[in-house]
């Protein structure tokens, strides 16, 4: 276990100064765990009391109404859990969720403060689950409370935490062109906070704790290899070390973690595509996702970092900026979106009798015969090309993505595709491995 604190900071002083503020993170990246973390330690430090929320039971509700009362019971749920903050359910609240939702929390929030005797903060988790309209109502009455907290005591402070900016939270509920007004329930947001991913040390920090408690080593070039391959992402180190420990070599502690090892749990992850990774596929469906992702294959076009798009797309975890240049998030990201995109070809390809694996093109010292492959390529482009084009949803960068599956049905089960897709660079650079040898490909567009 990584110690939470250390991987947000500022959150504590936002809270003494009486601030609503957003986190965001990726996918999966640790929000909810650094949430409780965060939540138990206010409460033993004693001066807040301390509420971590889920919004995650008001998902696909879409009248506003009907989430305002959901949210309240998802609060009252949350108090009735947390022993530590007094709280007794009054009969007024049915009259209340009854005849007045639209000022719900409000009334019960500035009266529940009032019972108490120290300030509460609460952690709202899971809040972009909210739709557009129960985000609007949900902020308003917060708002209501917010703005009269010199009269009436109210929520000392609060986080609306997920994976979205504040910027994109407005953008789900206005077009660009439009404004909430000057009565925005955005005005009591004062800041936007994200987690980062682990650093390389954390890393090694984390795998040295799981040698201590059983013994097992992990090599150092093993640890180097799950940094290059994961940028730090806190799901995937957690799941290539669990596929090596718990898949690979139950339950032997006495064998080292090995690169060997890491690379197999990587592409064990990349075939099985457990919930994280399909979760962030499905993203690849819509269209502000493909208005980035394209160009990022093919090396190509220009993408505005300062977009809507853009942001939210970083937001999700599937790019990050490397060099004024971007890229996907980590291998593993980029391995996993361009399988799932080329995936109508791959999977005619498994399913067909064309002799287009690796032992047509190994010569007699069994190295590829780039040449050969690339005429077979040519061949076959000619003949499938015009009718699988016209079946991918990123047609610009359908060429690119059937060449890689054309080369994924060559090398699968005999080596691997290292890809580095960066847009802006103006190519796809593409490296067949095969027994120690290295074959690289540039991708140009002409």
């Amino acid at each position: 276990m990584i110690n939470a604190s250390t991987r947000l900071q500022g959150v504590e002083q936002l809270i003494d100064d009486e601030q609503y503020f957003v986190i965001h993170a990726a996918r999966q990246s640790g929000k909810t765990t650094y949430l409780q973390d965060l939540s138990k330690r206010l409460n033993a430090e004693g001066k807040y009391y301390s509420l971590y929320c889920s919004l995650e039971k008001t998902q696909n509700v879409v009248e506003p109404e009907r989430g305002i009362l959901l949210i309240f019971d998802c609060i009252v749920l949350a108090l009735q859990k947390m022993s530590s903050i007094p709280f007794t359910y009054d009969e007024s609240y049915e009259r209340d969720k009854k005849n007045r939702p639209l000022v719900l929390l409000t009334l019960f929030l500035m009266n529940f403060v009032k019972s108490l005797d120290k300030p509460l903060v609460i952690l709202f988790d899971e809040a972009d689950c909210l739709s557009e309209g129960m985000l609007i109502t949900f902020l308003r009455q917060l708002r209501d409370g917010y703005n009269d907290r010199s009269i009436t005591p109210f929520v000392h402070s609060a986080a609306l935490v997920g994976m979205r900016n504040i910027r994109d939270y407005k953008a789900k509920v206005r077009p660009d062109s439009a404004t909430l007004g000057s009565a925005s329930p955005f005005n009591i947001v004062t800041k936007s906070l994200t987690l980062q991913n682990f650093t390389k040390d954390e890393i090694i920090q984390l795998y040295h704790q799981h040698t201590a408690e059983t013994g097992q080593r992990c090599e150092d070039d093993a640890i180097d290899l799950v940094w290059e391959q994961t940028q730090g992402q806190p799901w995937l180190v957690n799941a290539v070390a669990r596929e090596i420990i718990v898949e690979i070599l139950p339950p032997d502690y006495q064998k080292p973690v090995t690169p060997e090892l890491v690379n197999e749990a990587i592409q064990n992850i990349i075939l099985n595509r457990p919930t994280h990774i399909d979760s962030l596929l499905e993203r690849l469906k819509e269209e502000r996702v493909r208005k980035v992702i394209e160009p990022m294959i093919l090396g190509d076009g220009f993408i505005d970092k300062e977009s809507d798009d853009f942001l939210y797309i970083k937001d999700l975890g599937l790019i990050r900026v490397d060099n004024a240049q971007i890229r996907p998030s980590n291998p593993i990201y980029a391995e996993v979106i361009v399988r799932k995109l080329s995936s109508i070809t791959q999977s005619e390809l498994q399913q067909s009798e064309y002799p287009y694996q690796i032992p047509r093109y190994l010569t007699q010292d069994r190295r590829i015969d780039m040449n050969f492959l690339m005429r077979d390529f040519q061949q076959f482009w000619r003949e499938h090309s015009p009718i699988w084009i016209k079946r991918y949803d990123y047609q610009e960068a359908a060429p690119h993505l059937i060449l890689m599956a054309f080369l994924q049905r060559v090398i699968n089960g005999g080596g691997l595709i290292i890809r580095d897709m960066a847009a802006g660079s103006g190519r796809l650079d593409l490296c067949l491995v095969y027994e120690e040898q290295k074959y690289p490909i540039e991708i140009k567009i002409r």
